[in-house]
């Protein structure tokens, strides 16, 4: 590793969005700590991205256990001597109306998204503080979603937690600027990925109708025309990750091709 070299951590960065992110981050220099839940699919990752010829190690476990994230710090620390960027990408979708919201899937959506993002944003903050970088800004970068901003029938559960994760975003951004480290979130639209495929397979088991409808319809929303990538995502996320937004902290921005103008 160069001495200039970045050191980042991505959960949740097997496949999808993360997946995408972690490709971007690498192209743009940095050192990689990926996550999944399970240990051959996130071996497998880490030597795809090792085979691009990107850095990288990786570091299984469920992100809604503190422990996980202290472990990915850990693991960035042992393997890359320091950590720049902490990427707070997991996080699952629920298709429901909320009276039928049950609590433990309730509690299991909240473990899963706003948990493991207060865990990672304790867990990286902790190392920032450690490490002796002069006037060198890290940074936090949480997943939110368009979803974060308006409420979605169906969506109910899920669209709250990213409502918390803006909450968080902000707070944390607050109380971490002193130590020089910025937090800011991404809200990505309507991507194409296993997600959104979940999303309208539940739609169709709730409402009815074919598959491929909802997502069919989603994706005329957006007004560019096409849906999003995880490229595109990941592109957004590369400037968080640089120099170049030192100087912005607190911030939710919809990366969504014109499906919302709030």
């Amino acid at each position: 590793m160069t001495k200039e070299q970045r050191v980042a951590v991505i959960t949740g960065s097997t496949r999808g969005i993360g997946r995408g992110i972690a490709e971007q981050l690498g192209k743009d220099g940095y050192a990689l700590v990926i996550n999944g839940s399970h240990q051959d699919t996130c071996e497998k990752a880490a030597r795809e991205l090792s085979a691009k010829g990107f850095q990288v190690v990786a570091c299984a476990g469920d992100v809604s256990k503190k422990e996980t994230h202290d472990q990915l710090v850990k693991t960035a620390v042992d393997h890359f001597g320091r950590l720049d960027t902490y990427v707070n990408n997991a996080g699952i979708a629920q298709i429901g109306n909320l009276l039928d919201e049950s609590a433990e899937d309730f509690h299991q959506i909240y473990a899963t998204n706003v948990d493991s993002v207060l865990f990672g944003i304790q867990a990286a903050a902790k190392q920032f503080k450690r490490q002796k970088d002069g006037e060198k800004i890290r940074k936090i970068i949480n997943a939110s979603s368009i979803a974060g901003h308006i409420g979605y029938e169906q969506l109910g559960a899920y669209s709250s937690t990213k409502f918390a994760i803006r909450g968080l975003t902000q707070v944390a951004a607050k109380e971490l600027a002193k130590d020089g480290i910025t937090v800011n979130a991404y809200c990505p639209g309507i991507v194409g990925t296993d997600m959104w495929d979940f999303i309208d397979e539940k739609m169709v088991e709730e409402n009815g109708g074919q598959k491929g409808q909802y997502l069919k319809a989603a994706i005329n929303s957006i007004s560019l025309g096409r849906a999003e990538t995880p490229a595109d995502v990941a592109d957004f996320v590369s400037y968080l990750a640089s120099p170049m937004s030192d100087y912005m902290t607190g911030q939710s921005v919809q990366i969504d091709g014109g499906v919302q103008f709030i």
